[in-house]
């Protein structure tokens, strides 16, 4: 290795070894337990293993795969032998996930027994996969093409001790490391590129700076570990400090959380707005929450009033931020013991932001315009989307495609997605301010505003609202609580009752398909 040499396993995994904590939980769950040593051991393995079976540096490999040690362990072996993992949500269909193969070109795909008949499913329509690595039992599930091989996870790891250990792929920081594709939901999925350095970028400024992880914490994270947040909560953060994750590869309910809890006892615990509201309104216990310290939450902005019901409930603070794919995790966040409910907080240290108009001259404090963002964490680029990647990643900024504002003293407030703005009677109005009024009453328990273009085709605000347990919707009740709260013009002019809002795998609302849902039934 020389002087410039960066290779994010060592920095995750053979540094803790070194520094004495080997015999310390790096992972847990129901799915298993292992020390920083057993995984270190695994790692070297599976990383020659895959060098044996015809892996080379800098090709991606796809994992679909379930929140397991054995994912850790892929993930951190394709980073130590220098090849490219890319995880996958495992919320596609078949045809979908295919798309992602094909559009990745990989050659290879490792799946754990959860996602084993999709994944055949998928490689059956993607002719550029030649083996499958599958963990768990293999027989008994769809067939594959005759020109690609399957080959078992234990296979792979014994080539791998018959090889022996391979020296670490000497890579940069600058060096390709894995990718991560947006979700997608207004469009094709693209492939966030990532390097080597930008785990530690995010380690060092959010993870240590902000979160203040320890060693003797444990993160939960509802966020699965093929989201940009997920991977950060469950395997960048707690590895740069030697600390533990607790993994569960079942997907993530209020219940199942709550056990999870009381089994597990985390410190650190990750979710969404949406997973909060959901615990709010299911009663998880109280004393589910007994061992957490802090909690974050990410993917949307958190509304002032769930944060406040929440910590009153739980005597949990929580710290709302804003990341994305493409800048890997959170870069303006709260801080612990500072929150400033319905902000996003101010830019986490090591980041620089700018709200710009749409003339890209910066605004003042207290208007609203496009968010962009600066830091050594970014993506190079989307893999084969050179327009779009012109678009969105400009010289040393990324648009993060928001609408925010600032306050005097720094503080970031969300207005929304910037094609979720509403104009309304010629002025600007900010689906999340109204949201955050309707969530106060106490007949509310999830809403999403949008806009909707009446018979003269003038835009108008309408929020679709799911009532609480009990309740009812009644909107002209609603929209007086609006006017009673906000300026007149931001108030909805009708109101939609709905069973459950239309969410993506992270919880986030989606606002597209409120949108065709109200032009059903208000009228096009």
């Amino acid at each position: 290795m020389t002087a410039q040499s960066f290779n994010a396993s060592i920095y995750l995994l053979d540094r803790q070894v070194a520094a004495g904590r080997g015999d310390h939980p790096a992972v847990t769950g129901p799915a298993g337990t292992l020390t920083y040593a057993e995984l270190a051991q695994q790692v070297a393995e599976l990383a020659s293993g895959f060098a044996a079976i015809g892996v080379r540096p800098e090709e991606r490999v796809v994992l679909v795969a379930a929140d397991r040690p054995e994912t850790v362990i892929a993930f951190l072996a394709l980073l130590r032998m220098g090849a490219v993992a890319v995880p996958v949500s495992t919320m596609y269909t078949g045809p979908e996930l295919a798309e992602l193969l094909v559009d990745s070109r990989a050659r290879v795909v490792v799946t754990t027994p959860e996602y084993g008949h999709l994944t055949r499913e998928a490689v059956a329509l993607a002719p550029e996969v030649r083996t499958l690595i599958a963990t768990g039992e293999a027989d008994g599930q769809a067939a594959v093409p005759a020109g690609t091989r399957v080959v078992s996870w234990d296979d792979v790891r014994a080539q791998g001790r018959r090889s022996g250990p391979a020296e670490p792929y000497d890579a940069w920081a600058d060096s390709p490391g894995f990718w991560l594709y947006t979700s997608g939901t207004t469009g094709t999925p693209k492939a966030a590129m990532h390097r080597h350095g930008s785990i530690a970028r995010v380690c060092e400024t959010y993870g240590h700076q902000v979160l203040g992880i320890r060693p003797d914490d444990r993160c939960f994270s509802i966020a699965k570990l093929f989201f940009a947040y997920g991977i950060g909560n469950s395997l960048f953060f707690p590895f740069s400090v030697g600390a533990t994750a607790v993994l569960d590869p079942a997907p993530a309910t209020p219940a199942g959380v709550a056990q999870r809890l009381a089994a597990d006892r985390p410190t650190l615990f990750f979710a969404s707005p949406a997973f909060y509201t959901a615990l709010l309104n299911t009663g998880a216990p109280v004393e589910a929450f007994s061992c957490v310290r802090l909690a974050t939450s990410a993917g949307e902005a958190l509304p002032a009033e769930i944060y406040r019901r929440f910590a009153a409930r739980y005597g949990v603070d929580i710290i709302d931020g804003l990341g994305s794919t493409e800048a890997l995790h959170i870069f303006i966040s709260n801080r612990p013991g500072e929150v400033r409910p319905g902000t996003s907080g101010t830019v986490v240290p090591g980041y620089h932001a700018k709200i710009m108009d749409e003339e890209g001259n910066p605004v003042a404090d207290g208007e609203p315009g496009h968010l962009m963002v600066r830091g050594d964490s970014v993506a190079t680029g989307y893999w084969c989307r050179s327009a779009t990647t012109r678009q969105v990643f400009q010289g040393e900024w990324l648009r993060t495609g928001d609408t925010y504002s600032r306050s005097p003293d720094g503080f970031y407030t969300c207005l929304g997605r910037s094609n979720d703005m509403i104009k309304a009677g010629g002025i600007w109005v900010s689906p999340m301010e109204v949201e955050g009024r309707l969530i106060q009453h106490p007949t509310v328990a999830e809403v999403a505003v949008v806009a909707h273009r009446d018979a003269d085709g003038l835009e108008e605000v309408v929020a679709c609202v799911v009532p609480a347990a009990g309740a009812s919707v009644d909107g002209p009740d609603l929209i007086a609580f609006c006017r009673e709260g906000l300026a007149a013009f931001k108030r909805p002019r009708h109101v939609l009752a709905m069973e459950g809002l239309p969410k993506t795998a992270t919880g986030k609302i989606r606002r597209n398909v409120i949108r065709d849902m109200v032009a059903d039934s208000l009228g096009k």
